[in-house]
């Protein structure tokens, strides 16, 4: 393990930032958000930003191809940047779980080489959570909030942050940097006590035993879908803050030059989702909540060796305006049961 004390942090980012981009959680009047480093940019205090990781890979628009249309001819261009690496730096747990769950999605045959050549260029730099906050339960998927995954896993206790390579690529980003060795004891320090802390989290030990492929169809007809959509607006908040939702749509804009292909983020909450020339799919709301929650707690399981597509971040919890989120669902579906 490498270490440094928290007050060469900002002289440490510089380092990197010389030949890497480098992107961490900034605080702004909205929250924390991911921002490219530069001179006076500090890493923020807050648990979680706004909005995911996800981002970097799979961004909110993306210009996937261009045409020129000349009389009969068409002229195909490709505007991917297939970029350089970057680091991202002071990613939580539960965003770094995430990552692994959209691979299964982008990584498959086709493989989205889109998703692929980001995935690829980056180097994911985790760190702990020093205080979990009451909406988290990532515990509940299985993710340690106190030992995160990632090329490099950090933690920050006493002054200092401590680093422990994971990776081929986490390796090669600590070697040249002016760290010091040692700082397994805080670490372990640490662990224990963020441990501790998760485990009084209220949501920490919700009952998800029932969802299963083999239950699909009592969970699809279970009556209880009428009252928890009832209040829902469909304003699709929690798909937009969510680090594993991944629906997409494909549009093409005519510029008068040219046309550009891009693609944007989706919600299986809107109404016109997966609308066809002859109808479209799931005409309620109703409908649309129960294909988003039945997606990450019975669908994605059942063609993932029983992976959740949630990782416990807690964004739907703060930001639903009428409270309505995967916990409630959860528990109402799955059955009550006491926390160890």
């Amino acid at each position: 393990m490498k270490k440094i004390s928290l007050e060469k942090l900002n002289a440490l980012f510089a380092e990197i930032a010389e030949t890497k981009a480098l992107y961490l959680p900034v605080d702004t009047e909205t929250g924390a958000q991911y921002q490219k480093w530069e001179e006076g940019k500090t890493l923020s205090s807050a648990l979680n930003t706004v909005r995911s990781a996800k981002d970097f890979f799979f961004p909110q628009t993306e210009s996937l191809v261009h045409f020129k249309v000349e009389g009969k001819k068409i002229e195909i261009m490709d505007v991917r940047d297939e970029g350089a690496p970057f680091v991202i730096f002071g990613v939580r747990g539960c965003d770094v779980k995430s990552f692994e769950l959209l691979d299964r999605v982008f990584l498959q045959d086709p493989v989205d080489t889109y998703y692929q050549n980001r995935r690829n260029n980056a180097i994911i730099v985790s760190l702990a959570c020093s205080e979990p906050e009451e909406t988290c339960f990532c515990h509940s998927f299985g993710i340690s909030a106190a030992d995160p995954a990632g090329d490099v896993t950090a933690w920050i206790k006493d002054g200092e942050i401590i680093f422990r390579a994971n990776t081929e690529k986490g390796e090669q980003l600590l070697a040249p940097l002016p760290l010091e060795e040692g700082g397994e004891a805080k670490a372990e320090e640490a662990r224990s006590e963020i441990e501790a802390i998760t485990k009084k989290l209220p949501l920490q030990n919700l009952p998800l035993e029932k969802f299963k492929a083999e239950n699909l169809m009592d969970f699809f007809n279970d009556p209880k879908w009428a009252s928890l959509s009832q209040s829902c607006l469909g304003c699709g908040t929690c798909t937009f803050v969510c680090p594993t939702c991944h629906c997409f749509d494909i549009r093409d804009f005519d510029t008068g030059h040219g046309v550009q292909r891009f693609r944007c983020w989706d919600s299986c909450m809107y109404r016109d989702f997966s609308q066809m020339a002859a109808a479209n799919p799931r005409l309620s709301q109703l409908e649309r909540f129960r294909q988003r929650f039945m997606h990450k707690l019975v669908y994605y399981p059942a063609n993932h060796e029983g992976r959740f597509l949630c990782v416990g971040c807690g964004r739907c919890l703060s930001r639903c305006p009428i409270s309505m989120d995967i916990v409630k669902v959860i528990k109402e579906l799955g059955g009550e049961r006491d926390a160890k």
